[in-house]
């Protein structure tokens, strides 16, 4: 067999990526394809996001994406976890005398036992990552405070105001007019998953944009945010709802969301967990120290 590697080049090899994604996803998989849309067209930092592909036969059965200088994330077709390796050692040569960290689930015991090889401490003390999910029977409504309503966004002409409540809500200007419009041309995106809640003076205060999985119906909710004026006010739980809703309507049977699970940072944690949503696994980190 033989087996190449080459660098990201565009759209096309995002899908690729996708694709293996969605071949492999299990439970014991960190990745959903919304997870590589959102994550991949959302931000203007790409210049320093290396993308490296491995293929047999026109297939891609592995990729890594190197958020330099000290962050890998990668996926591999379990049939080829010998590539653990070689990707640490590309690691290893993108990332100089750099830091490396990596997080796997609990599950991933191939990948697990090849950091320790390549010399990856556990870092038991840093935050995590909880894996969440429910499914969608028996959905209560969303409830809304008088003066607001939960609606899908319609295209273009939400694009503006879909921008600014995700700019305040994350106190970030990485998501602009530029790379949202690629997100809302990428796949999964569907405008009927990407939920926002409208204040009556036409603002939007709150959002939730998931991706869904319709080989597996499952969908990923990522990202959520309420406006810093609107918190408090049960905004996040009823566009969530209202968007779980619109899944179920889609085919969807389960939803997924990831955050964080450490004590430090509990409050997207409590918020999923009220509404049903109950861990299943959980991310380690791992830390490599730099060349001396």
């Amino acid at each position: 067999m033989t087996i190449t590697m080459r660098r990201y080049s565009g759209p096309a090899d995002l899908r690729a990526m996708q694709d293996l994604t969605q071949r492999v996803r299990s439970t014991s998989g960190v990745y959903h394809v919304g997870d590589l849309a959102w994550g991949r067209l959302h931000t203007t930092q790409q210049a320093d996001w290396p993308i490296g592909l491995w293929e047999s036969q026109g297939e891609v059965i592995a990729w890594a994406w190197a958020h330099l200088p000290d962050d890998l994330r990668l996926e591999v077709d379990p049939e080829h976890s010998w590539l653990l390796s070689e990707i640490l050692d590309w690691f290893d040569h993108l990332a100089g005398d750099h830091s490396r960290a990596i997080e796997a689930l609990d599950a991933q015991s191939d990948l697990r036992a090849v950091l320790l090889r390549h010399g990856y401490e556990p870092q038991d003390e840093a935050p995590f990552f909880a894996y969440h999910s429910r499914d969608l029977i028996d959905l209560p409504d969303p409830v809304l405070p008088d003066g607001f309503i939960a609606r899908a966004v319609r295209g273009e002409e939400d694009l503006d105001r879909r921008v600014e409540v995700h700019q305040a809500a994350w106190n970030s200007t990485r998501v602009t007019l530029e790379s949202y419009r690629k997100v809302m041309a990428a796949w999964p995106y569907r405008p009927e998953l990407d939920w926002v809640i409208e204040a009556s003076d036409g603002r939007f205060v709150a959002n939730c944009l998931i991706w869904h999985d319709d080989l597996h119906q499952v969908g990923l909710i990522e990202p959520v945010g309420t406006h810093p004026e609107f918190r408090r006010l049960g905004l996040a739980r009823a566009v969530c709802t209202a968007a779980l809703h619109a899944l179920a309507k889609e085919g969807g049977k389960s939803a997924i969301v990831n955050p964080r699970g450490d004590d430090a940072y509990p409050v997207p944690q409590i918020l999923y967990q009220g509404m049903g949503f109950r861990p299943y696994t959980r991310t380690r980190a791992y830390q490599k120290s730099g060349t001396p």
